[in-house]
């Protein structure tokens, strides 16, 4: 009976999918899981910022400034009217300041809400801008080789020499900069106005995206490099498949886990540079919020009234570490070498 249990667990370990044992591996990360989740339930508080909030990010009460945390105040009806949880069992939640207010009376629970909707928009959007474009310039570098791969590389050989953050303050304070000088003609006037319509959003997804690729380029060539003499794809090419087939039908899939797993590790480094600029007012357009702008506005006041800064470094911290455990659980679950280490 016993020999039976081990043929009929042997089988199972065989019959199960690659996917299916990086799966089963990373549920037993249980920091990597909590982080997970974490940063699914803070997905799920952007969504729903207006249902969770009591007024708008942009409601300013000049009466009850530098309010400490849970302290009420009263407020008049036409305020209360303007008020999300007006007339619900959460109305309470209108006369209570829950995380305090800064120097316009602005509700800072509020604004931390709806700042993570810039943090998480960084993480999504300027992640899949560097994905993108380091895929397509890593695996056309691998496959092609000769002078194409020669100018990407150096290209990025050259990206490498120069310090990404002050390139990436320079760019903004050029567009900032034209901004306020009323361009709205040519490519530049094209890329304000976009900017200006998604309240300073779009020059930070560019300028982080556009500029951090150059990791993944060459990832990605190194792993094209390692397949493309493959046996799979030499019969590929025996079939009269074509290149473009090739690269993204036969090459992609097989690497496609690697630059994920190295993009999700990336994705805190992105958060941060959004807050850092945000701090140093190269980031989104006020009032829209975002916790490094929330950070500047309170940082001078940090010893009479701390709250302004911790409430969101506190957000800044545990959304950057649970991207960390993730994407560190992702990379231990899709290695082999770490498997049965936690």
């Amino acid at each position: 009976m016993a020999v039976t249990l081990k043929v009929d667990e042997a089988k199972l370990e065989k019959g199960r999918s690659p996917a299916a044992d990086a799966f089963r591996e990373f549920r037993r990360n249980k920091i990597a899981v909590a982080g997970t989740v974490f940063i699914i339930f803070e997905i799920l508080v952007a969504l729903f910022a207006p249902f969770l909030t009591p007024y708008s990010f942009r409601e300013q009460n000049t009466s009850a400034i530098y309010r400490k945390p849970m302290t009420g105040y009263d407020i008049v009806e036409t305020r209360l009217e303007r008020c999300h949880w007006a007339g619900t069992p959460l109305q309470w939640g209108c006369t209570v300041y829950l995380a305090g207010s800064d120097a316009l009376g602005r509700d800072i629970w509020s604004r931390i809400v709806y700042g993570s909707r810039v943090s998480l928009s960084v993480a999504i959007v300027a992640s899949a801008v560097s994905l993108i474009l380091g895929i397509f310039m890593g695996v056309l570098s691998g496959y092609v080789g000769g002078w194409v791969d020669n100018l990407i590389m150096r290209t990025v050989d050259f990206l490498y020499a120069v310090p990404l953050l002050p390139l990436i303050i320079l760019i903004s304070v050029y567009f900032k900069a034209l901004g306020r000088t009323g361009v709205q003609t040519g490519f530049a006037g094209f890329i304000l106005r976009i900017d200006q319509a998604s309240g300073g959003l779009f020059l930070v997804f560019a300028v982080i995206g556009v500029l951090n690729w150059i990791g993944l380029a060459r990832l990605a060539r190194g792993q094209v490099l390692s397949y493309k003499r493959k046996e799979f794809v030499e019969a590929a090419h025996a079939m009269g498949a074509g290149h473009s087939r090739i690269m993204f039908r036969h090459l992609l899939p097989n690497i496609i886990g690697t630059l994920l797993i190295a993009e999700s590790l990336a994705i805190p480094g992105y958060i941060f540079l959004e807050a850092a600029l945000s701090f140093i007012g190269l980031g989104v357009n006020p009032p829209t919020p975002s916790w490094g702008a929330m950070i500047n506005e309170g940082y001078q006041g940090i010893r009479s009234n701390p709250y302004l800064v911790l409430v969101p470094g506190m957000a800044l911290v545990l959304t950057t570490l649970a991207f960390n455990f993730m994407g560190d659980g992702l990379r231990d679950a899709f290695d082999p070498r770490q498997r049965g280490k936690h």
